[in-house]
């Protein structure tokens, strides 16, 4: 081809439409020769340090986007997590860097709750299944449980570096998992107490299946537990080369608890049966690929899986900003969903195929897994999303950030 052409691929499916350009067709106006100029660098190489003036420029411009209809700010350091109570939906509870969580209300942003006495930050925030407790732990393992109405302290307890905590869905059971190794369950507020050992190993992540009588544990180490939690024994243990050999990031299972999806530094995702213990299917977008290098595979990280509910797809998002959206009966990889930056987490909405992304650029996405293509996008974080979570309807979003912010955003779709 002449060196004046030059190619334009667009890909639609299966379609290629491939579109040639005469560049000697095409007359540079003075608009183009500025536009030209502004790119060109002429910082003095001796400032590198200094800020750019487009970067500012690009940064306020960022800041004036705001898309939220509330923004709470009364944390004073980074907002590591959130989640909405389970029951009605209208309050959530905050975490942050600052050793403090906050339960306030979604409509109006006022404070129902400040949970004191923290000694470190607060990485998880949790409500109970009839939202009627609220779980508080930070880093330093010191967990916490309040009662939402008379707003007290009604239970603590400290445990080793706190990886994880969930409730039980039917009861007021509280699982936690530890630097150690170690899962503890208890039941709030008497405090009966139960641990699950396991070698000296990180416990990265976990998950009650919806029976309520198993867990799913995932470690540092690349394993993957089942728990009974009756009997307190591991009724299945995917290890080995049926393991990762990474550590677990997250995991996540469908709603009947008949599979669970894990994901790791590894780069893959796996897909287990639960009742069998055995390992039904691998998903990686690194297929193909050389694997050579372990920083590729650290780069390419699984930060987030999860199960659509209506149709047998799983999302999986990876830390280069990739998000693949898989069939399950055939487990072919469906659409690549493109981010411009790691991606931290998703949620797949209750009751369609619309799966949303948090993510490293400080934006929330939604994506129609059907399609393949991004529904909308919201912004108004001055930093990286760190956590979010979706009501049932599908119709509102909180976030929490990098930016000591967390932010309500209105969901609207053309088909609501």
């Amino acid at each position: 081809m002449d060196n004046t052409e030059q190619n334009a691929i667009e890909l639609h499916g299966d379609e290629e439409i491939v579109e040639v350009i005469d560049l000697n067709d095409i007359e540079p106006g003075p608009d183009d020769l500025a536009d030209d100029l502004e790119d060109v660098d002429f910082e003095d190489p001796g400032n590198a340090d200094d800020e750019g003036w487009e970067t500012e420029d690009e940064m306020e411009a960022d800041m004036e986007q705001d898309d939220s209809e509330l923004t709470f700010s009364k944390h004073t350091g980074l907002v590591f997590c959130v989640s909405l109570d389970p029951l009605t939906n209208s309050l959530a509870v905050t975490g942050g860097e600052d050793d403090r969580a906050f339960v306030w209300r979604v409509n109006d942003g006022e404070v129902l709750l400040e949970c004191m006495g923290h000694k470190d930050s607060v990485t998880c925030a949790v409500f109970s299944h009839d939202s009627s407790l609220v779980a508080t732990g930070d880093m330093s393992g010191l967990i916490k449980v309040w009662k939402v109405e008379t707003k007290e302290e009604i239970w603590s307890f400290e445990v080793g570096d706190l990886e994880w905590m969930e409730w039980h869905p039917g009861a007021p059971v509280l699982l936690a998992g530890t630097n150690d190794g170690n899962v503890w369950m208890w039941k709030i507020p008497a405090g009966d107490c139960k641990t699950f050992q396991s070698a000296a190993c990180q416990s990265t992540s976990g998950k009650i299946l919806p029976d309520g009588k198993r867990a799913a544990v995932g470690y540092e180490d690349g394993t993957m537990r089942v728990w009974d939690l009756k009997q307190g024994n591991a009724v299945h243990v995917i290890k080995g080369q049926d393991g990762h050999q990474g550590a677990l990031t997250c995991l996540a299972c469908n709603k009947d608890g008949s599979l669970v999806l894990t994901g790791s530094v590894d780069g893959n995702a796996k897909l287990i049966n639960t009742s069998t213990g055995k390992v039904v299917g691998v998903f990686s977008v690194d297929k193909g690929k050389g694997r050579g290098s372990k920083d590729e595979d650290d780069n390419n990280s699984v930060e987030s899986v999860g199960f659509c509910n209506i149709l047998p797809l799983v999302a999986v998002a990876y830390l280069d900003g990739t998000l693949a959206i898989y069939d399950l009966p055939t487990q072919a990889l469906r659409h690549r969903c493109q981010h411009e930056a790691g991606i931290v987490h998703l949620q797949w909405e209750e009751s369609s195929s619309v799966v949303s992304t948090c993510s490293l650029d400080g934006a929330l996405r939604l994506w129609d897994a059907r399609s393949g293509y991004m529904v909308s996008e919201y912004r108004g974080h001055a930093a990286e999303i760190l956590d979010f979570t979706i009501n049932r309807e599908a119709s509102l979003a909180v976030t929490a950030s990098g930016d000591n912010q967390a932010k309500v955003f209105c969901l609207q779709r053309p088909d609501r």
